[in-house]
């Protein structure tokens, strides 16, 4: 399964459980124990929005009031003339050299937030993506304020509902646990905001340490539009399960969650899509490609031919072919064609570099196929000789290595030993039961 998160509004913590939630609501019973796990006083529910344009779900989260034991609705906590609704964790972290000054102004260090999420009785995966995500939070406000991660303290008042929201968010990643995470180009806003440090600009200062490397785009709706909890689950997950690379895919389903900020002619929206990977056409397992092609002039046959040999052994390359062409002025050139793992195209593409004097190359990913096979050892005549047996939708085969047969004098003594080395594969590998 692969998810792709379309940021048409934003995104927070709220909006990411609520769109999730929105497409797997088998999941909320699940989410609201592990809050309860976490934060034994604090409530949440899912519950129905729709803006008069879309229709979907949101994520509310209350604290329960002392006073006959109602919950009380979890206000929005912000500064004055701070208009941002989706969550506040960039208002609620806050670096503090000395401990003793974080407790007089009434903050809660990440250490402690810390060892009450590993002291709460909660699934090792939730866990562990929960402090990840927090540590990412943390990271990132301890290089805004130069300080050391240890020093990092989260202000208490709306802590338990940010909280709330990243154990819901790690819930739903340890449950779904997607191959993949992708996210469009994300609308940063504009503007500023104002905190107990003075004006801020948008996006947040760690907001901006936290989405580096990710798109963005400036669709002209100013405001808050990625908060730093939203943008420490980002980072998390491209940490955790980055994009993969195009390929095949059915959609199976969507969601939406809202955010509680009312945009300007536009949902305050995030929606998730799910997908699944295409079965591939006709027999055979699909896989992904990287195609990578280039053209040698000024390289010697028979350094080019050692340089192609190291990339056929490279870990990340599964063939390598080349052919004559003629370039420019009728000069002969050799066209390379190397087939390399999808997720490790730059590691190829380093190395063709590196093997051959060529300076520009071009690469795509593509879809293939592959049928199932399997390497046998087996003995002829005292030699060992490998063979290759594959499952065709017509029948097995199988195929003996030339090069263990290159100790042979004549072409029918080297075609007799393959012959008689692929039918003991063969039949070894039926006694197996198709087990190399």
């Amino acid at each position: 399964m692969q998810i792709h998160l379309d940021a048409l509004g934003g995104i927070a913590g709220d909006m990411f459980a609520a769109a999730l939630l929105d497409a797997f609501p088998d999941r909320e019973a699940g989410v609201l124990d592990s809050i309860r796990a976490t934060l034994p006083e604090v409530s949440c529910e899912l519950v129905r929005h729709n803006d008069g344009i879309l229709a979907g779900r949101r994520f509310r989260v209350a604290r329960r009031g002392t006073e006959g034991g109602r919950a009380e609705a979890a206000p929005v906590h912000r500064h004055p003339d701070h208009d941002h609704d989706h969550d506040h964790a960039h208002e609620s972290v806050h670096g503090h050299p000395h401990g003793d000054a974080a407790a007089a102004h009434g903050h809660r260090h990440w250490s402690r937030i810390r060892a009450e999420l590993e002291a709460a009785p909660l699934d090792p995966a939730v866990r562990n993506h929960a402090i990840g995500i927090f540590t990412r939070l943390a990271e990132a406000e301890a290089r805004v304020h130069g300080i050391a991660v240890a020093d990092v303290a989260f202000h208490e008042v709306g802590a338990w509902d940010s909280i709330a929201d990243i154990v819901a968010a790690a819930h739903l990643i340890a449950a779904l646990d997607a191959e993949a995470w992708s996210v469009s180009a994300l609308p940063l806003g504009s503007g500023r905001v104002r905190t107990q440090h003075g004006p801020l600009p948008v996006p947040a200062p760690a907001t901006s340490l936290l989405l580096e490397g990710f798109e963005t785009l400036d669709d002209g709706v100013p405001g808050e539009r990625v908060t730093p909890t939203g943008a420490a689950i980002l980072r998390h997950l491209r940490d955790i399960a980055p994009p993969r690379a195009a390929a095949p895919r059915l959609l199976k389903g969507s969601g939406i969650g809202f955010g509680t900020k009312v945009l300007p002619g536009l949902s305050n929206c995030l929606r998730v899509l799910v997908y699944e990977a295409a079965a591939a056409r006709g027999s055979g397992e699909h896989r992904d490609l990287g195609v990578i092609e280039f053209e040698v002039d000024d390289q010697s046959a028979e350094d080019l031919g050692m340089g192609l040999d190291r990339l056929r052994a490279h870990p990340d390359i599964f063939d390598v072919v080349q052919m004559p062409v003629f370039g420019k002025k009728g000069r002969m050139m050799t066209h390379v064609r190397a087939l390399a793992r999808a997720g490790a195209l730059d590691a190829a593409v380093a190395a063709c570099f590196r093997e051959t004097t060529t300076i520009g190359l071009r690469h795509r990913v593509v879809s293939g196929a592959a049928l199932p096979r399997r390497m046998h050892t087996v003995t002829v005549e005292g030699r060992p000789v490998r063979v290759k047996v594959v499952d065709r939708p017509g029948g097995r085969t199988a195929k003996a290595e030339a090069d263990d047969a290159v100790p042979q004098e004549t072409h029918a003594t080297r075609a007799g030993l393959r012959r008689a080395a692929e039918a003991l594969a063969l039949r070894a590998d039926s006694e197996n039961g198709g087990a190399a």
